[in-house]
């Protein structure tokens, strides 16, 4: 189907600028990840992505923390977006699998995300956790997978 790559350093401003502009956290938040996922022996953070016609359709990052109070369930996969054009077609699902595949193969046995939505994480194979704290006090649904 399509093609998942992982993070390069000549993609890192151009994929900043993509997660950014779809999650409103600084562009420089981004970039230092990325940078820190470029020499990171432990699959953590990561950044992965999907090009189609050469402009980036999708993507999501691997980082210790997303945000929440809840430093002990790490890492957190994050970041996960699909343009709307490119949607109901498998491709989160696609990048989920792939992410847990590559730390599965730094022996990472747990991985966590955090959401608002219901029943799609639960679809690709990740289990309600717990409702948690964000940093800036929202409560929001954490989601764990066994890998």
């Amino acid at each position: 189907m399509f093609e998942i790559k992982t993070v390069t350093k000549e993609i890192i401003d151009e994929l900043s600028i993509y997660f950014s502009t779809k999650w409103k956290v600084p562009k420089q938040e981004y970039v230092k990840s990325m940078n820190e996922a470029l020499v990171s022996k432990t699959g953590v953070p990561s950044w992965y992505y999907i090009k189609c016609d050469n402009k980036i359709i999708a993507g999501l990052g691997v980082i210790k923390n997303d945000f929440h109070k809840r430093h002990d369930l790490t890492p957190n996969i994050c970041a996960v977006y699909v343009n709307e054009e490119y949607r109901i077609q498998e491709i989160a699902k696609e990048l989920l699998n792939y992410a847990c595949n590559e730390l599965r193969k730094k022996k990472i046995e747990n991985v966590y995300l955090i959401t608002t939505h219901k029943d799609f994480y639960e679809r690709c194979g990740f289990n309600y956790y717990s409702d948690i704290e964000e940093n800036d006090g929202n409560i929001v649904r954490c989601y764990q997978k066994k890998l």
